[in-house]
């Protein structure tokens, strides 16, 4: 009796420590409790009495304290827990959760967490010749099959394995992590993701009886669609990517996972539940579709990569077409990286021989000429559009296919929109006080260095372009200047305009190398950089008075292509750009 008070005695002091912990804002109370659980965590008895908070714990918090103190206890390299232990905290925490489905969801977190440490670090581990903590799918299926919380529980259970899993411990040895993550992956990942398919369908299948407004149901479906992603994210071939490379990003399917691939259903399903489920949860299917469209090409012959990419190109077109929920920006990110996956899985001479191509690239063309306008809409995400577009233009010269691409008809438009929206967004930008992209280098850079490509296809167009807004700006900017009742305001704008062009200018010249040039394309070249030049000799002669620093840096960034194409130790011929320079080197007015 007196040893109960004092253990129920104790379990209130937890209890009260864990609420210090995560709700007290005083610092010196908050680290007091953290050193008291600290030395709790660190006593021999620690196992025991986890299990004790979780029987008898009255607070989410002391739950959450008695699961990660476990997931700790599993995790520890020196003096691992046996065996015959681990076992039984697995069993105890799929029980704990099966009879308790309304647990606090961080504390339900913390559980699955726990179970899915115990489960990797004990992959290879075996009991009686039987691989004990492998049977991830049995597991759950006892959550499956009973309510819609439970089946939360389950799928969450195999979400977060597969996550846990694909992930490097950094406390442990890499290649145990490998060795542990490609035998999840032949043993147990393509049934977990089959698994996850399968209920999608079901989803699909219930139809007007699916109600995502039920705050469980929404749950279940977004716990299902991460599960797929994860399943589709994995890194199957131990070469992890990082964000930098996403667009370059190929998804190594195994190929004993090729008939998920040839079935054209399980494609069709992600884009039929794109248009069936609210924008909340739709950016998931987005992402699964991204890593769909990024299999490796390996994985079919040709015969069967052209009926992939069929399907595949029917779908975005049935979202152009349904562009509604392309209003959410998570919806319109995720769309814009699936367009850029066509063009970095596919070449240009397969997608031309797609059915529907010529309706899909004029409307891929209006879409990304609306995006560009709406320059203020989601500006992360241009970047995957004008990546699209620069590798269809850098394909044009080695496509052998004879269908035709259109791109000489859709590319000098992506290239207008870009410019005249920089150009119109300098005005409101100043109107508004709004951030000016011009001050984030990195992103300008990204921007140009795409678009010295799309613009030297068709270059004439481009050049033709360019001089008109070149010299529509530069005479406003020169009479601004020659009189006497001018504005800041209006000089500030036509900098601005002027400084977006010069990058520009000098982008497209820097994108001589991606084609082989004509005599013409340099004369043309020569045009522009006079104007340039001219445009300089004026900003230089006003430096004294006042000067413009983004423009300056143009400048600089114009010159640098310059010299590159131009100039630099590489170069062979005199160019007509170079003759025509020569020639006008008494060239006296900023526009003509």
């Amino acid at each position: 009796m007196f040893n109960r008070v004092l253990l129920n005695k104790h379990f209130a002091q937890l209890e009260i420590l864990c609420k210090q912990l995560y709700e007290t804002t005083e610092t010196g109370v908050r680290l007091q409790a953290e050193k008291a659980l600290v030395e709790f965590t660190n006593s021999p008895d620690c196992l025991s009495k986890c299990q004790l908070l979780l029987e008898r714990g009255s607070s989410s918090y002391s739950q959450l304290l008695a699961a990660t103190c476990l997931s700790k206890l599993v995790s520890r390299t020196s003096n691992p827990l046996p065996l015959e232990q681990r076992i039984d905290i697995r069993n105890y925490v799929l029980n704990y959760l099966a009879t308790r489905p309304k647990l606090a969801e961080f504390v339900t977190q913390a559980l699955i967490q726990l179970y899915s440490r115990i489960t990797k670090l004990g992959w290879f581990d075996c009991q009686k010749d039987d691989y004990v903590f492998r049977n991830v799918i049995a597991d759950v299926t006892r959550f499956l099959q009973d309510s819609v919380e439970h089946c939360i529980i389950g799928v969450t259970i195999l979400s977060q394995l597969t996550n846990e899993i694909n992930q490097a411990d950094t406390s442990h040895p890499l290649t145990k992590h490998r060795k542990i993550a490609s035998s999840f992956r032949d043993s147990s990942l393509f049934d977990i993701f089959t698994l996850s398919c399968n209920l999608l369908k079901q989803v699909c299948a219930s139809g007007k009886n699916l109600n995502l407004n039920d705050e469980s149901q929404h749950g279940l479906l977004m716990q299902l669609l991460k599960l797929s992603h994860n399943c589709l994210n994995y890194d199957f071939i131990g070469t992890s990517t990082d964000e930098s490379s996403d667009d370059l990003c190929t998804v190594q399917i195994p190929t004993s996972w090729r008939s998920a691939f040839l079935d054209s259903s399980t494609l069709q399903l992600f884009f039929d539940l794109y248009h069936s489920i609210p924008p909340s949860l739709s950016p998931l299917v987005l992402s699964c579709l991204v890593q769909i469209a990024s299999v490796r090409r390996s994985l079919f012959n040709n015969a069967e990569r052209a009926k992939f990419l069929s399907h595949l190109v029917d779908g975005v077109k049935r979202i152009l077409e349904n562009p509604q929920s392309l209003s959410d920006p998570n919806n319109y990110h995720e769309f814009c990286r699936l367009l850029a996956r066509l063009k970095s899985n596919y070449q240009l001479g397969e997608l031309v021989k797609v059915e529907n191509y010529p309706e899909v690239i004029r409307l891929i063309a209006n879409f990304t000429v609306t995006s560009l306008q709406h320059w203020e809409f989601a500006p992360n995400s241009v970047h995957y559009l004008l990546s699209l577009w620069q590798r269809l233009a850098a394909s044009v010269p080695y496509v052998k296919a004879t269908e035709p691409h259109l791109l000489e008809t859709y590319t000098p438009e992506v290239t207008k929109a870009y410019i005249t929206s920089r150009l119109e967004s300098v005005c409101i930008i100043l109107r508004d006080g709004l951030e000016d992209p011009l001050d984030d280098a990195g992103l300008v850079q990204q921007q140009l260095d795409q678009l010295s490509t799309i613009g030297r296809c068709e270059y004439e167009k481009t050049c033709a372009l360019l001089v008109q807004l070149f010299d529509q700006s530069a005479q406003t900017y020169q009479e601004l200047l020659q009189s006497t009742n001018s504005s800041t305001i209006d000089i500030t704008v036509q900098e601005g305009r002027l400084t977006w062009l010069v990058y520009i200018i000098g982008a497209v010249i820097g994108g001589r190398v991606s084609f082989a040039s004509t005599d013409e394309q340099d004369a043309m070249d020569g045009e522009l950089v006079c104007r340039v030049l001219q445009l300089m000799n004026l900003t230089d002669s006003r430096l004294a008075q006042a000067g413009n620093e983004r423009l300056e840096l143009a400048m600089l960034s114009f010159f640098e292509q310059f010299r590159k194409i131009y100039i630099g130790d590489q170069v062979q011929n005199v160019h007509k750009a170079c003759l025509l320079l020569s020639a006008r080197s008494a060239y006296g007015g900023l526009a003509q």
